[in-house]
């Protein structure tokens, strides 16, 4: 049988890979993670694992070979959190311990499809895996640069399936604005869907940044991408084993926040049996209310993202993304099943 490790695996795209493979029959699963935060146990209830260890043991235990054979890892653990100011925090938790993860990969035979992400590209206005276009804003955003750097360098410059000498696969997929179930553990860095979901249940209308960087209201556009669309994508690469690079992974389609906001607003009143209304209509409703773009974001928000997909088209995967409006009520109904 297949053995297969998730770092992060309570976490929210952790735990939705897992339940993609349990899905398909996969159930002998190593689940790493760190289980401080407790809650995000709920994450991981529902799913068939064969093992859960602790992120302070497993990293070192798998370099010695204490798990036998693993087919795959996937890498989601990280500090995600692109507030987090503490550099050396970040750099140890994002670089080093990923560096000496890919080192024990390869000498223990296992193919590694990791977690790196689009703040790589921070104040860029083109979203393709170039350098020339790598200008993160943060320290989360360097610290995927610096282990996706490092990946080129070891792997070849997109990696041309796999370098001489070197056999297993290594994947890099850079997450664009993630939304989807099983990201309620994040705070303040879960979605935007998701805050608004609970601010219209609590308020009757939902809350986005006023103007800023030359968009009007609620007018900065993300590239943003459903889980599924996500987890089908890493699961592409997964049976694809020759496939190896640095990909973006979002819908290659920006849309504003205004449409996140009226896909949550509409897809509530549907669940109430009320008829979905235009943008104008929800803001002369009072449905959504604009707010000061707050002064310890300026000058570190990404206003504009639009996934290139060329990189990723090229290997031959097709998969088809859904857009905001389709998945925002997709999760709007997960969300209201288990709030």
């Amino acid at each position: 049988m297949t053995r297969i490790v998730v770092t992060g695996a309570a976490g929210f795209i952790g735990s939705n890979l897992i339940a993609g493979l349990n899905a398909r029959g996969h159930d002998d699963i190593i689940a790493v993670d760190d289980l401080k935060q407790g809650d995000k146990f709920r994450n991981l209830a529902d799913l068939k694992i064969a093992d859960y260890v602790d992120a302070d043991t497993f990293y070192d235990d798998f370099a010695n070979g204490h798990y036998g054979q693993i087919e795959a890892v996937f890498h989601e653990g990280a500090c995600s959190d692109t507030m987090e100011q503490d550099g050396k925090y970040m750099m140890a938790n994002n670089y080093t311990l990923s560096w000496h993860l890919f080192q024990a990969c390869q000498k223990r035979g296992a193919r590694l499809l990791y977690a790196s992400s689009a703040a790589t590209y921070g104040g860029s206005d083109t979203f393709r895996e170039d350098p020339a276009f790598e200008l993160p804003l943060n320290v989360y955003g360097y610290s995927k640069l610096l282990f996706d750097q490092r990946m080129r360098r070891e792997c070849g410059i997109q990696f041309e399936r796999t370098k001489a000498g070197r056999t297993h696969q290594v994947v890099g997929f850079r997450y664009f604005n993630v939304y989807g179930p099983r990201e309620q553990h994040k705070g303040r860095m879960a979605s935007v869907a998701f805050h608004q979901f609970n601010q219209f249940r609590l308020d009757a209308k939902v809350k986005l940044f006023g103007e800023y960087g030359g968009y009007a209201a609620g007018g900065q556009m993300r590239d943003f991408v459903f889980i599924d669309d996500v987890v089908a994508v890493n699961l592409w690469f997964f049976d694809h084993p020759a496939e190896s690079g640095i990909f973006n992974l979002g819908s290659g389609r920006a849309q504003p926040f205004n449409d996140v906001a009226s896909s949550v607003v509409n897809a509530m009143r549907t669940l109430k049996g009320e008829a979905a209304l235009p943008l104008p209509a929800i803001a002369e409703q009072g449905l959504v209310e604009y707010v000061p773009f707050p002064d310890a974001l300026r000058g570190k928000y990404q206003c504009y993202t639009q996934a290139d997909l060329t990189a990723l088209r090229s290997t031959g995967c097709d998969h088809a993304f859904v857009d905001v409006q389709t998945g925002v009520a997709k999760y709007v109904q997960w969300l209201a099943r288990h709030a």
